[in-house]
């Protein structure tokens, strides 16, 4: 016998609330610090869209990144549940949501390149014409971490070496070849000398951190002597100490670090940005010490 008409449109009301209920939490999920990359566009997170109007799957970052890749199974891809699940996000996304506290900037090219759009703290919206499904990496806050200069004089050419086993993952090690032991190292840009430690033999041995503006740090590590004290004010011009190869380094080098709030993120410099995972070599060519 069938159902009568009232109780079925009971049902169906209340399972599309059901459903309009699970769809907010998926988009909103708690305002707790956000997790790891999870389709939950959590708060302090920046987060892609399939589809216009913030529709179909998510994809969450906490940070920056220079190049989402364009090939399963290492490509960052479109996490939850809806239409482009499982798809890369590389020239694949339609709208945003910026749950960070600060601007996030997308690029039509990988390594923060060519057209840009940028998106202020709370921003829901699509991309525009020139970037809708032609986003090739994005960062945060980009008028603070593109001012990171390369820590060494003009006139040098670092290889910079990332890996994802790395330790932290976001580090870059830099090498001058053939030798690098006691070359100069110089603060990436204006700021605080906050630390001057050294571990012995274990970790990063000798090394400084440097407080920015924003929230951000940067760290230089296995340093064969550190030339700065604690207090003081440093610039881009500032030789802060030497390449060693102290603490748990198996060879001379230098360990380097770009902090936002504590968390480590993707290294980016003016004079162009390390290539995640691998290596590339860079130089400096402005402002030089």
């Amino acid at each position: 016998m069938p159902r009568p008409r009232t109780w079925t449109r009971l049902a169906l009301a209340a399972a599309a609330t059901a459903l309009a209920a699970a769809s907010l939490t998926a988009l909103t999920a708690t305002p707790a610090a956000a997790a790891a990359r999870d389709g939950v566009c959590d708060s302090g997170e920046f987060c892609y869209f399939y589809n216009s109007d913030r529709a179909g799957s998510i994809s969450d970052f906490a940070g920056s990144v220079p190049d989402y890749g364009s090939t399963q199974p290492s490509c960052y891809d479109f996490k939850s549940a809806g239409a482009g699940q499982g798809l890369c996000v590389k020239n694949n996304a339609a709208s945003v949501w910026n749950r960070t506290g600060g601007t996030v900037r997308v690029y039509y090219n990988s390594g923060y390149a060519g057209a840009s759009q940028d998106f202020a703290a709370g921003a829901k919206t699509n991309l525009n014409s020139t970037l809708k499904n032609n986003n090739a990496s994005h960062q945060f806050n980009p008028g603070t971490t593109g001012r990171f200069w390369l820590p060494f004089p003009c006139g040098e050419t670092w290889e910079a070496s990332t890996r994802s086993n790395h330790s932290p993952a976001n580090a870059v090690d830099l090498n001058h070849y053939p030798e690098d032991n006691g070359y100069k190292v110089y603060s990436s840009a204006p700021g605080t000398v906050s630390k001057v430690a050294n571990l012995g033999s274990t970790s990063y041995g000798r090394y400084i951190v440097i407080d920015h503006a924003g929230g951000w740090q940067t760290l230089y590590a296995h340093l064969s002597s550190q030339d700065v004290s604690v207090g003081q004010s440093v610039s881009e011009k500032t030789m802060i100490g030497r390449v060693g190869n102290t603490g748990g380094s198996t060879g001379p080098h230098l360990h380097y670090e770009q902090k936002l709030n504590g968390s480590v993120q993707r290294v980016t410099f003016r004079d162009g940005n390390p290539t995640y995972w691998g290596t590339r070599n860079l130089a400096r060519s402005t402002n030089c010490p």
